[in-house]
């Protein structure tokens, strides 16, 4: 193995961590995550970046490009509507690595706070260790702004 190899092989971890307030009842957040989570998803530029979610235990998460072509990006382990969603798997790590993503929902008066977490393990890149904090935020907001425009407009 050359020296190139063996830093390459060096297993990393990665946690993220992180917290919003969501100004819609907690149905209303946990469904705005499942939409932002499959064909409603977006890259932050706006590109539309379509997902599936198969959402019960076992299901997939992947990547429809169309003509059954895709990207598995875990699958479902735990799903308690409206509370919590946990996924497993690559992500969009095309290599040796095993995450774990939990999206968790507690009812506040008459809003919800998503807590979630991202942990994972693996032959890591820098560009999406650097990469996943933002793109976890940019996400989050997409499921905020979509739960509360939700509810302004009077939908449940």
């Amino acid at each position: 193995m050359t020296t190139d190899q063996q830093s390459l092989a060096k297993i990393e971890t990665v946690e993220i961590l992180k917290t919003i307030d969501i100004a819609a009842p907690i149905e209303i957040a946990f469904e705005a995550m499942i939409d932002e989570l499959g064909p409603e998803a977006q890259m932050p530029d706006g590109t539309p970046m379509p997902f599936q979610l198969e959402a019960w235990p076992g299901g997939r998460w992947f990547r429809d490009l169309g003509n059954n072509a895709g990207h598995l990006w875990g699958h479902v382990q735990v799903i308690k509507p409206p509370t919590l969603l946990e996924i497993c798997g690559p992500l969009m790590m095309s290599y040796p690595a095993v995450n774990h993503v939990q999206y968790r929902f507690t009812a506040q008066g008459g809003g919800t706070r998503l807590a979630f977490v991202h942990r994972g393990l693996g032959l890591i890149s820098p560009d999406h260790r650097e990469g996943m904090p933002k793109g976890w935020g940019h996400w989050m907001d997409k499921i905020r702004t979509r739960a509360e425009r939700q509810t302004t407009l009077g939908k449940k």
